[in-house]
């Protein structure tokens, strides 16, 4: 039987080929990636595989959950989730769609070949192909302390300008690190921070 990885690549193209011709491609990513989350979830997963509940309740409690919990007003954990990993300050002020008839009608589809377990391969296929597409890179940074707004915009110019790509950040803090940050992209490790450069200059005396 084949991988997980290779089943979902025909679902993850033609969800990016409908919402790059579409214009939706961030309100189907920003789905994918909560799905992907919620499928991901022990429970749920149980759920999921329940023959007792039948496929378009499977679907449908999907979409529910993301209209009430993300497109809803208020504020929640999965919102909150979803502007971390766009790498902005979580807001309730955040808006996000509701889900299109075509992407509920895609998250059915799933549901009817019996493959929502696929959704955390589909939505890293997909963003894959947005990446090749816009030529974006992620950027993974870890710093001592939150960065602040100008931080941020120096290291996202300079990585753009350095890589010659547009660079999305994602950040996370650890104050381990004592001062400083590490960026992480691709394979590509840069530590530039307090901690790192003590470990460099303990090498270098015991060396």
């Amino acid at each position: 039987m084949a991988d997980l990885s290779t089943l979902a690549r025909p679902y993850a193209k033609a969800a990016f080929d409908y919402a790059n011709e579409n214009g939706v491609v961030n309100e189907w990513e920003n789905f994918l990636f909560i799905a992907s989350r919620v499928v991901n979830d022990k429970s749920f997963s149980t759920w999921l595989d329940n023959p007792a509940v039948s496929a378009e309740h499977k679907s449908a409690a999907l979409v529910d959950l993301y209209d009430t919990q993300v497109a809803g007003s208020n504020d929640s954990a999965f919102k909150q989730l979803l502007d971390k990993n766009q790498g902005a300050q979580p807001s309730a002020d955040t808006s996000y769609p509701k889900v299109s008839v075509a992407l509920s009608n895609f998250v059915k589809q799933l549901s009817e070949q019996e493959r929502l377990a696929l959704l955390p391969e589909v939505y890293e296929h997909y963003r894959r192909h947005k990446a090749i597409s816009l030529k974006q890179l992620d950027a993974y940074v870890t710093s001592a302390y939150p960065l602040t707004d100008a931080q941020r915009e120096t290291i996202q110019t300079r990585l753009a300008a350095s890589l010659n790509a547009s660079v999305v950040i994602h950040e996370s803090v650890d104050p381990s690190l004592l001062a400083g940050a590490t960026i992480k992209v691709g394979d590509k490790i840069i530590d530039d921070s307090m901690r790192g450069k003590l470990q460099q200059l303990k090498t270098q005396l015991t060396a």
